[in-house]
């Protein structure tokens, strides 16, 4: 008994090594078979909290976006003229009559075409002229920046009623300095020449104004998108010998994409409901309506013709254009591999 006791007081007493280390391995496993994997911490569900936050702008967009868009619905699918607005007649439900006397409209059709020629020529202008001045602006320095900066901003703040009158008056017939300087250097087709009479001369004079008031949010845009360009790339750029033109169409508009998607789709919704610059500068929509653009055509037939419905649904499918030009260009974006 006494040899059978004292291996095992031995074993009691002896210091922990090698066979104690089995011991600890064992019970590693299990002290790591309680712990949450790394990474996996414990889900917190937020609930109701973002939605609490966001509660007071959606708000804002539902009273000021959601029910206009709403009522221009409905509208449309009414008979809505000034007899039931004065309360003469009940309101009529005629469904999609006022869309099928639009597109038997071959006005409608010639409004459109002009309006998106006009617009896909302001957006691509626009874009040139706002991209341009905004690598301008990288080149020169800090004191003709501030200037152009400076007035850039002017003509983006100036409203659009006014742009288009100081620019009615700039190319007046009879008393504008644009006809008088073109008419002193020897250009005798332009003494008493007017713009707004033809049909292109007035929409590319509308097209400038539009331009001038529009490019600067372009500019301002991309200027910021180029100064987050890496100085590393324009360097190694510029020691390769690249040009401005193919610096910027291999390093910086691919780089600069996400932000041009941005200016390309405001300028698209800004030029193709263009209204004060085609109402101010050819007195509604010329000479027989030769400069109609859609939201003018809307204007006209809602208040100068009183057919409410109808103009409603002009402007539905103005919205419905707009939304449909958005989503193609995302979805070729989205083709090409770009993160939105």
């Amino acid at each position: 008994m006494a040899r059978d006791i004292a291996p095992a007081v031995a074993g009691a007493e002896q210091p922990p090594g090698r066979d104690a280390r089995p011991a600890r391995r064992r019970l590693r496993p299990a002290a790591r078979g309680n712990r949450p994997p790394a990474g996996r911490g414990p889900r917190h569900h937020p609930g109701w909290t973002p939605w609490l936050y966001l509660a007071p702008a959606l708000m804002v967009l539902a009273g000021l976006l959601v029910y206009p868009v709403y009522q221009l619905g409905l509208i449309s699918f009414l008979r809505y003229t000034q007899a039931q607005v004065s309360g003469g007649r009940p309101t009529e439900f005629i469904g999609f009559d006022n869309y099928a006397a639009l597109f038997r409209d071959d006005q409608f059709w010639q409004v459109l075409l002009s309006t998106v020629l006009f617009a896909a020529a302001c957006v691509l202008s626009t874009l040139a002229v706002g991209c341009s001045l905004a690598v301008l602006l990288t080149k020169v320095r800090a004191v003709p920046r501030t200037m152009l900066l400076l007035a850039a901003l002017g003509a983006w703040a100036t409203p659009p009623v006014t742009g288009s009158t100081v620019w009615v008056f700039l190319f007046d017939s009879s008393f504008g300095p644009v006809n008088k300087v073109l008419t002193w250097l020897g250009l005798s087709g332009f003494e008493d020449y007017s713009w707004t009479y033809g049909k292109y001369s007035a929409f590319t004079l509308v097209l400038l104004e539009v331009v001038w008031c529009s490019f600067p949010f372009v500019m301002v845009t991309v200027y910021a998108g180029i100064r987050a360009v890496p100085p590393e790339l324009l360097e190694a750029a510029a020691l390769d010998g690249a040009s401005t033109w193919r610096t910027w169409r291999s390093i910086m508009a691919p780089l600069l994409r996400p932000v041009l998607v941005i200016v390309t789709i405001q300028s698209i919704i800004w030029d193709f409901k263009v209204f004060g610059q085609i109402y101010v500068m050819t007195n509604g929509g010329g000479i027989a309506g030769q400069n109609l653009v859609l939201n003018v055509y809307a204007y006209q037939k809602a208040f100068a013709s009183s057919e409410y419905g109808l103009g409603s649904a002009i402007g539905v499918v103005m919205l419905l254009i707009l939304l449909a030009v958005t989503l193609v260009y995302l979805r070729l974006l989205r083709r090409q591999g770009e993160d939105l």
